[in-house]
Formats: structure tokens, C-alpha cells, sequence
């Protein structure tokens, strides 16, 4: 039976951590599935791992659509996640209402959208609408451009100040859940704690979250300069029949128990600024 929101929900009450990872074929929608992964995402991640693009900005509607249909027909169990990709919903509600219920009728069971507090209006009809929802805050690949290239974002006060509030808009705006992406460990702490009722879901940012997502790719070591959250499981396992499996075995556990991310696995802050984080946090309360 496929995983639903609600279960995910009950997961975390029960403080199990959820483990996500990319997905863009039903073969290793299968696989992942059988190794008990909870959630398979389409990220626009395919633009750069599936196609060979230097960006996700190329992605379509299309694209992720076809990928997701291979994602519904290849599993029975894990819930499906779908990116919207850069062009679908900057125009507004209405644009993200159309190009959602295209992934929705795709088989994903959720959008998710990169960005904050300009997102509101659109998250809130999405969610009025009947699309769960998704947020993607701190680092967001489609933003590379204007974020000056892929780093760790919030290490200053008032980027991670905006992050914060970012979460919290989506909260408000009736999001369910938010994927924090490369920002310090104390940031994606702050956001659990502001933002209590989003499932949070870390790729570089904290062991706090609520769980964690990888690119298949990068967790398979198919990547030859890997960010410092990645870990590379296909190593880590004995060789031979069924490694692959085992991966997603070994992944799909350590994130369930909290053993990933480990400490290197997650950003840090300077003393003075985690100093002056905590005590505008404290200060707010």
C-alpha cells in the first residue's frame, strides 16, 4: 500500500526519521522501494545527473512529469514527491495550480516548489486546491544564478535570519513539508524549532531534521567531487550480487536511526556567529 502523508506524520511522532532519495526510473524505484526508502522525489536534479546539463534550469514540466509516471508504475510502497522546475510557477498561483495537477496526474503525491515567503500565495492555493505541498529553502539550485553559484547559505545573520522566516512563511501558508539544503547545522536547528509544525527533510543541514534526502547518484559514488553531506553507501557495502539494494538498505536504516547525517557530514558556524544567531533567536522568543 503507497506510503501517505499521514504516515509520514505518524513516523515522525513516533520519532523515526524518513529517508528520501532522488529517483528518476522504475527500476530503481522498485529497488529503492524493497529496501524500505520511505520517499522517492523527481528532482530537477535530473537536468544535471539524467541529462548532462550544468544546471537544473533547462528541466520541463515534462520532463519531470514522464519521470514520475516511471517512479508510480516501478513502486507500490514509497510516497512521490515531484520537483516543479524553474519556469513552472514564477508566474504566479495560477501557473503552479495548472503545472501541479500535471505532476499530480503524473503520480506524484506532493510538489515541491524552491523558495520562501513569495511563495506564500501560490503555496496557499496549492494547498486549498488539494496539492500538498513542499518547500525547498537555503541553498536552491534553480536560484544559482542569483545566489552566486552553489554554497552554503545563512551563514551570516541576516541570510540566516531569512531562512528562518522563510520556513515559517511556509508553515503559515500551509506547507507540510520543507527541504533544507546546505546551510549551517545551528540554522536548520532553528528552523525545527520555529517552524514545529513542518516535517523537515535535511540534504546538508542538520541530524535535527525530521529526515534526510541524497541524490541517488551522489549517494552511489557516481560523482567524482561530492559535496561534504554526501556519503558514499555503495562503498560501504560488500561487493557483489545485490549492492546496489544494500545501499539503499544501509541508507534507508542510518537515516531511520539518526546515524546520518554524522558530524562531517553537516556545516558549521563560526563561534561568533552562532553567538549572535542563538541570541537573536532568544531575543525573538
Amino acid at each position: 500500500m503507497r506510503t501517505t502523508l499521514g504516515d509520514l506524520r505518524k513516523k515522525r511522532a513516533a520519532g523515526r526519521k524518513i529517508s528520501m532519495l532522488t529517483c528518476y526510473e522504475a527500476a530503481y524505484a522498485q529497488v529503492m522501494d524493497a529496501a524500505g526508502v520511505d520517499a522517492l522525489l523527481v528532482g530537477d536534479s535530473l537536468g544535471m545527473v539524467v541529462q548532462g546539463r550544468d544546471s537544473t534550469l533547462p528541466v520541463t514540466v515534462q520532463d519531470i512529469a514522464y519521470h514520475m509516471a516511471n517512479l508510480a508504475r516501478g513502486s507500490r510502497q514509497a510516497f512521490l514527491l515531484a520537483d516543479m522546475p524553474f519556469g513552472s510557477y514564477q508566474e504566479g498561483p495560477a501557473q503552479a495550480l495548472r503545472n501541479a495537477v500535471v505532476l499530480m496526474q503524473a503520480g506524484a503525491q506532493m510538489v515541491k516548489l524552491e523558495g520562501g515567503q513569495e511563495l506564500a500565495e501560490t503555496v496557499g492555493l496549492l494547498v486549498r486546491s488539494g496539492i500538498p505541498v513542499c518547500g525547498h529553502i537555503g541553498l536552491m539550485p534553480s536560484h544559482v544564478n542569483a545566489l552566486g553559484g552553489f554554497r552554503v547559505q545563512g551563514k551570516g545573520e541576516e541570510e540566516a535570519r531569512r531562512i528562518v522566516e522563510d520556513a515559517q512563511a511556509l508553515e503559515a501558508a500551509g506547507a507540510a513539508l520543507v527541504v533544507i539544503e546546505a546551510v549551517p547545522d545551528p540554522v536548520a536547528r532553528q528552523v525545527c524549532q520555529a517552524a514545529p509544525a513542518l516535517m523537515t527533510i535535511g540534504i546538508g543541514a542538520s541530524a535535527a531534521c525530521d529526515g534526510q534526502v541524497l541524490v541517488v547518484h551522489d549517494m552511489l559514488g557516481l560523482n567524482d567531487k561530492p559535496a561534504k553531506f554526501v556519503k558514499d553507501y555503495l562503498a560501504a557495502v560488500a561487493p557483489g550480487p545485490g549492492a546496489i539494494r544494500r545501499a539503499f538498505e544501509a541508507y534507508a536504516q542510518e537515516v531511520a536511526s539518526g546515524a546520518f547525517p554524522a558530524a562531517d557530514h553537516v556545516y558549521g558556524l563560526s563561534g561568533e556567529a552562532l553567538s549572535t544567531l542563538y541570541g537573536s533567536a532568544k531575543a525573538s522568543r
